[in-house]
């Protein structure tokens, strides 16, 4: 009685600062349109990470009912035991083709990939170096590691520069950073972390979740869009947005250092293996990917479309040129009551506030997909224009 008197008193707290997190169930396929439980048809998505569209390709749809009947519903059980099968080295070779690294070695998900790297590979010895911004898989990755911990300020070149003279006595450096930041759309600076990273004898890590798949020429990350290819040591990344949708996340890297990630990283260790299904819908979507990068090319245009005619209307878009398009509002009620607002009008958004983003730092966080129409973005920025002007986020 007297825990749940506390967290009933704590959840009130959350709904009375309007942060509260609402879940809407959604009746249809991942996709561009949407229909909801309860009878709402027609909605347009602007939630998703599906930026290819590949969530329900009729290609990766089918090549994961292949695998499922083919291979099973599961292997139940951990990677070592009984585990592991033909397509799973399969996937972890065509990831290392397409990132164009040595190896790649698959987890279940890429929050589990960024909690196993720290700690196999840094020691006591060692230093890791931050963006006091990077993803919460990443922080809570490197708390569990017991090297010597340095936070940086965001995509501050002379704040890591000063940290990294700092940490000039510990035996390996390894700067982690996102390649894209999620909640602002945001792109590391590569190139300029990469020389610092050459100049005081660095690693340099990416966790690439919002990158791989559709930035780059190529789509493999914001390691091709800056040309850096060959000077980042280790990528992290996921399956489960650009690349089909479902789950599972990856390390690429040097091939000594996935053979010590087989031996020691304990999300692989003690977590049982993807399933069969979402080995296949991922490793059609990679197929897809370096069969033409179409697919990747086509984002650029509808993101430029969206930003700049939310620009014209008044509204402060964080980031640049990338598909996460951060709608900046301030006040966390603000951002919840204009969410609800654009579903009746059909648009489906989510307000973003504390703790997924700084207090004051409320948003909407709106995520253009390549299988958008220029008609599904026209109406969402029609839809944002009204919104605003009616809660005053607007003149």
């Amino acid at each position: 009685a007297q825990l749940r008197r506390r967290l009933e008193s704590e959840l009130e707290e959350i709904r009375g600062a309007g942060t509260w997190k609402s879940e809407r169930v959604i009746a249809s396929r991942q996709g561009p349109h949407l229909r909801l439980a309860g009878g709402g048809a027609g909605i347009i998505n602007f939630c998703a990470n599906n930026y290819l569209g590949l969530s329900s390709h009729p290609e990766v749809i089918r090549a994961a009912v292949e695998a499922l009947e083919k291979f099973g519903a599961g292997l139940s059980s951990v990677r070592f035991i009984c585990g592991t099968q033909s397509i799973h080295k399969d996937l972890e070779e065509k990831i290392a083709c397409f990132h164009q690294r040595e190896d790649a070695i698959l987890y279940a998900s890429c929050f589990d990939a960024n909690a196993g790297i720290f700690e196999a590979l840094l020691t006591p010895e060692d230093a890791v170096l931050s963006d006091e911004l990077n993803h919460a898989s990443i922080i809570d990755g490197i708390r569990l590691c017991k090297a010597n911990k340095y936070r940086y300020k965001h995509m501050d070149m002379q704040d890591l520069e000063a940290k990294l003279k700092e940490a000039q006595k510990h035996r390996l450096r390894l700067v982690a950073t996102d390649g894209a930041f999620s909640m602002d759309g945001d792109i590391a600076p590569l190139r300029e972390i990469c020389q610092l990273a050459q100049k005081y004898d660095a690693l340099v890590f990416i966790d690439e979740c919002h990158a791989t798949g559709f930035l780059g020429p190529n789509g493999r990350g914001t390691d091709e869009l800056l040309g850096v290819m060959d000077k980042v040591t280790i990528i992290n990344s996921t399956l489960g947005k650009a690349l089909g949708g479902a789950a599972g996340g990856y390390t690429t890297g040097p091939k000594p250092l996935i053979d010590l990630l087989r031996q020691r990283s304990r999300p692989y260790l003690f977590s049982n293996s993807l399933p069969p299904a979402v080995v296949g819908c991922a490793s059609k979507a990679l197929d897809l990917l370096m069969e033409s990068n179409a697919i990747a090319q086509s984002m650029a245009a509808k993101t430029q479309r969206f930003r700049s005619k939310m620009t014209a209307a008044g509204f402060t878009i964080s980031g640049k040129d990338h598909p996460i398009c951060p709608v900046m509002l301030g006040d966390a009620r603000l951002a919840s009551v204009m969410a609800e607002d654009m579903l009746n009008r059909g648009i489906y958004v989510i307000g973003f506030s504390y703790p997924v983003v700084p207090k004051g730092k409320a948003r909407i966080r709106v995520q253009i997909s390549a299988v958008h129409s220029d008609e599904d973005i026209d109406r969402c920025v029609e839809a944002f224009t009204q919104v605003g002007r009616k809660h005053g986020a607007l003149p």
